[in-house]
């Protein structure tokens, strides 16, 4: 990366689950200052935003938190708190998860570039990912790169243009674990973040989760790949 990052702060969209804790180390590794933003919509797992506040502040990260919960009014999806399983296929399009909501990371990325640019960074870092793809189209590449234009072409601040990192994009769940891991937070990722769908805390070796939604089931079989490749199938190892 290039280190004339080194000068320049960003912002980190927080959630509290793996992802985006991983991409939080690794934007306090590239960048001058890293802030974060989570955000409360409604959903299931919202015990994330205290998990993500607990994570932040034990990296040092300053966290703004931002209520836009008026998407469930609006949109379709059952990761909404009170809706229905999220392991079956979506009511608007059974080919794509019933947890996938519509248009939520555009809006994320929206919110999260009018913050930074409140906080003089120019940088927006995400933990999307397409490799391991869940069938949620806003985590595509072509998708962020789109979102990034769109975005510059929202303002004339040329010189202060957005620039969306997704340090996640190509690798497995599994390089993933070793990403965090070779970042010195691998215990971290295990005992205190949460990527359920459903909000269960509940301990596992692959960390806090229900083990039977789909991200738990990403999650596990990506934890149960990085033991065997790197550490010789011995899951109770670090």
């Amino acid at each position: 990366m290039d280190t004339s990052y080194k000068t320049e702060d960003a912002v980190v969209l927080a959630s509290g689950g793996q992802d985006s804790t991983t991409c939080l180390a690794w934007a306090k590794k590239h960048f001058n200052k890293v802030y974060a933003i989570s955000f409360f919509y409604g959903q299931k797992h919202s015990v994330e935003n205290d998990i993500a506040k607990e994570i932040c502040e034990s990296m040092d990260i300053p966290l703004k938190t931002v209520d836009i919960s008026f998407i469930k009014d609006i949109v379709v999806s059952n990761l909404f708190d009170g809706t229905d399983d999220v392991n079956c296929g979506h009511s608007q399009n059974k080919d794509v998860p019933a947890s996938f909501v519509p248009y939520r990371n555009l809006l994320f990325l929206t919110v999260a570039a009018g913050w930074a640019g409140t906080v003089g960074a120019k940088h927006l870092v995400t933990g999307v990912c397409e490799t391991d793809y869940s069938g949620y189209a806003d985590c595509r590449d072509v998708f962020v790169k789109s979102a990034q234009v769109a975005l510059n072409m929202a303002t004339d601040f040329k010189d202060k243009n957005v620039v969306i990192h997704t340090p996640l994009m190509w690798l497995t769940k599994s390089e993933e674990f070793r990403m965090a891991e070779e970042l010195g937070i691998l215990d971290l990722i295990l005992k205190r973040t949460l990527t359920c769908y459903n909000g269960v805390q509940t301990m596992n070796d692959f960390g806090m989760g229900c083990g039977e939604c789909p991200s738990c089931m990403l999650r596990k079989r990506g934890y149960e790949e990085f033991m065997k490749k790197y550490h010789n199938g011995d899951c109770n190892g670090k």
